[in-house]
């Protein structure tokens, strides 16, 4: 198996530019996942103040979803705390969990990336496809479908593979520790607002971010940051898409640094807040001008994926 070509960051920065960016702090990473805690509490006391906003508060909170998403992938990579065992704790209780299990499989992601080997092709190898089915993709995340199918699809296939007479239990006694901690925090969480009348918070101002608005921001992330690029691509500064990202772009789309992909694909190791700062030094020395970059926005992105006719 071909491994994807690698870089050297001494051909692209000096030890005085490199050494500030590669260094990991200790508290950049709790403040990254506390701001987006914060957000997502803020937006939802917007909502019990001013019900009207809801909407809103469905975009802002499941971007924050990505977020957090996007947090444990630093941790992935080590780079959420320079302590890579407090790293793994901030991941694993603080943005959703489920790193160890994650990062092998990410880490194949980075060696191989856009090769055949690569474990997320499926991702990016269907684009470009017609407007029609992204609009399909589109409905699915905004109904729920996408989310249902994702943690639900497994026990449904369950069901419907049992015969007359088995018992229904063994089936539920196994699906239930699969959602434990995310069933547990809403049981805590509605335990906790419901004598202030507020029993609802947990589906409507979790749940339905999830199911709705997190699954389709997912969905644009991928696409921006792999589609319409050729399978076993052999430059390593085109493997990835930076898209441009304005503040409404950062707040409902692409949190955290999420849209400078080609330079975290280009120095995996970098800790996301030092993506911006890589980008504009690479930019002042002409670098970005080889690199995959796309200044048109995700408007453009999703232009581009869906361009195949129909």
């Amino acid at each position: 198996m071909a491994a994807a070509a690698r870089l050297d960051p001494k051909d692209f920065f000096t030890a005085e530019e490199w050494a500030p960016m590669s260094h990991r702090s200790s508290w950049k990473g709790l403040a990254m996942i506390a701001h987006a805690w914060a957000t997502i509490f803020a937006a939802g006391v917007m909502v019990v103040v001013w019900p009207f906003t809801l909407p809103l508060a469905v975009m802002i909170i499941g971007a924050r979803q990505l977020g957090l998403a996007i947090l444990m992938h630093d941790a992935a990579h080590g780079a959420l705390h320079k302590n890579l065992k407090v790293n793994d704790w901030l991941s694993e209780w603080l943005t959703g969990g489920g790193v160890r299990t994650y990062r092998p499989y990410h880490l194949t992601h980075h060696r191989f990336a856009q090769q055949s080997e690569d474990p997320d092709l499926t991702l990016s190898a269907p684009f470009p496809i017609t407007r029609q089915s992204l609009r399909r993709k589109i409905v699915r995340d905004l109904t729920g479908q996408t989310f249902f199918k994702a943690r639900f699809g497994g026990f449904v296939k369950k069901l419907k593979a049992r015969k007359a007479g088995d018992p229904l239990l063994p089936i539920l006694a196994a699906e239930i520790p699969r959602h434990g901690r995310w069933l547990a925090s809403g049981a805590i969480v509605t335990a906790v607002a419901a004598p202030f009348g507020l029993w609802w918070v947990w589906p409507v101002l979790w749940v339905l971010p999830q199911a709705t608005w997190y699954p389709l921001v997912t969905r644009l992330r991928n696409i921006a940051e792999h589609a319409c690029i050729d399978e076993n691509e052999p430059d390593p500064m085109r493997q990835a898409r930076t898209t441009k990202a304005g503040l409404i772009e950062r707040l409902l789309i692409a949190p955290y640094y999420v849209n400078y992909h080609c330079e975290h694909h280009m120095f995996m190791h970098l800790p996301c807040y030092s993506l911006p700062r890589a980008h504009r030094i690479l930019a002042r020395k002409g670098v970005t001008q080889r690199m995959l970059v796309e200044p048109g926005g995700y408007l453009k992105v999703l232009s581009l994926a869906s361009s195949k006719p129909a």
